[in-house]
Formats: structure tokens, C-alpha cells, sequence
């Protein structure tokens, strides 16, 4: 990576696969941020880089690696890969940039330490790294392995294509009001079927909801 590919970066501003930070973060934030990248086809992360694409650079890079190493191993579930690469911006300041592949071994979780249990997966949604709902934690697990993914075509299912077909949409939140299930009901029937190929999910980033494939 080249002074030039960073500046190519920069200028195309945050994004789904594109973070940007001008110091590495706490290590918790740091490890959502890569968790996300690591759950939602992989990312680049610049540290030493402003919100607003501007190009600073780090002094102690040494420190900002050792910081990620700390919360790579502390905090994800499994462990993310990643690589680094340095930039000099200038004598004294160099730009970090660490690209996460994306994972064969979604879904990943933060931990709290490295002896604690899993918490919250995380994935990219827009520019931010948001926590991921049961229902995507599922189709996180399951991604790859759809075929042959049958449902039975029962009343609720038919219900929910009636929904569907007159409003356009549903929550899992609200699929479960309407067809008075309990919430993880309700999300299994709405994972199934959309493994099957016949609902689509939505992501953003003020929720998630899921349409008729056919609909898009």
C-alpha cells in the first residue's frame, strides 16, 4: 500500500468495507469495529485518518499495533484475522492500514476477556458497526449452506405472505405481534425462509426488516 492508494481511500469516505480512525480506540471499540468487518465481507480500517477523510498519520505506531493486537485476542470470538500495513505520511507519522478478510468462521462474537463468554456478534450496516439481531446471527451461521433449505407452507407462513403482499415489509418484532408468536418464533420462521430464498433482509441503521424476494 502506497501514500497514493491511501489517499484513494480516504477520498471515497467511510463506508460498509471502509473505517476510518485517528487513533486506535479502546479495546472493546476496536474489536467491534473489526468483528463487523470480519461478519459483513471484510473491510480496511486507516488509522491515522480523520472522519472527514483528512490524512494525519500516527507517531507511535508500535503502541497503535500493539493496541490492536490487545483487542483482537481479548475481545473476538473466534479470533479475526487481520493484517497491517504501514504508510509514511511524513519523517515522523506513518497511517496504519489493517485489512480484515472476509470470515469463514462467522459469526463472529465480542467477549469481555479472554476468558469469558461470547457476547453480541456485530456487523456493518451503512458506515457503522452495529449489533447484530438473533435473526442475523442465524443467517450469519447458516451463510453458505442454503440449498436444499425446505419450509413447510403452513398458516403462518401463509399469513405472512398475505402481510407482506399488502404492506411490503415486517420487523420481527412486529411478524411476531401480528401472528402472536413469541419473538424467537417468529424470527426462526422469517430465518427459514429467507435460507430458503423466498424473503430478502434489510439492513440499516435504524433496523432491520425483511420483504418478499420476489419484491426487490
Amino acid at each position: 500500500m502506497t501514500l497514493a492508494g491511501v489517499k484513494r481511500i480516504a477520498a471515497r469516505g467511510e463506508g460498509r468495507h471502509i473505517e476510518f480512525k485517528l487513533r486506535v480506540p479502546r479495546p472493546e471499540r476496536m474489536a467491534r469495529e473489526m468483528i463487523a468487518f470480519a461478519n459483513s465481507g471484510g473491510g480496511t480500517l486507516l488509522v491515522g485518518v480523520d472522519d472527514d477523510g483528512s490524512i494525519v498519520g500516527v507517531k507511535d505506531v508500535e503502541e497503535e499495533e500493539f493496541s490492536i493486537r490487545h483487542a483482537v485476542g481479548l475481545h473476538c470470538r473466534p479470533v479475526v484475522k487481520w493484517r497491517s500495513y504501514r504508510v509514511p505520511v511524513s519523517r515522523s507519522r506513518e497511517v496504519i492500514v489493517i485489512t480484515v478478510p472476509a470470515s469463514k468462521y462467522k459469526p463472529h462474537f465480542m467477549a469481555a476477556s479472554s476468558s469469558s463468554a461470547s457476547g453480541p456478534a456485530y456487523v456493518r450496516v451503512e458506515d457503522r458497526s452495529m449489533e447484530a439481531s438473533p435473526e442475523t446471527v442465524e443467517l450469519l451461521r447458516t451463510e453458505g449452506h442454503e440449498e436444499g433449505v425446505f419450509f413447510e407452507l403452513g398458516e403462518r407462513e401463509m399469513m405472512l405472505f398475505r402481510y407482506l403482499e399488502q404492506y411490503g415489509h415486517v420487523t420481527a418484532e412486529g411478524w411476531a405481534q401480528v401472528a402472536n408468536l413469541p419473538r424467537h418464533e417468529a424470527g426462526d420462521v422469517l430465518v427459514t425462509m429467507t435460507r430458503a430464498g423466498v424473503l430478502t433482509q434489510h439492513r440499516q441503521e435504524s433496523g432491520e426488516y425483511f420483504t418478499l424476494h420476489m419484491a426487490e
